[in-house]
């Protein structure tokens, strides 16, 4: 089973998503609008972090994944 791994930084503003293990990532990319895409080192991306991320009431904050058929 896929494990997805969601943290959110309230301090430095930061939601970050991993799809893979953390430790695979080679490289980061930032692709505008304060997202960086972080790449392993066949350049598939792995997990991404949004800047400048907050909410107004972080234990309220809710995170839903849908899937689709590959």
């Amino acid at each position: 089973m896929a494990e997805v791994k969601v943290f959110y930084d309230q301090e430095c503003q930061t939601l970050t998503v991993w799809f893979a293990d953390s430790g695979q990532e080679y490289v980061c990319e930032e692709t505008g609008d304060e997202v960086v895409q972080m790449k392993n080192v066949a350049g598939h991306v792995i997990g991404f972090e949004k800047l400048n991320f907050s909410v107004p009431k972080p234990d309220l904050l809710r995170i839903a994944f849908e899937t689709s058929p590959a």
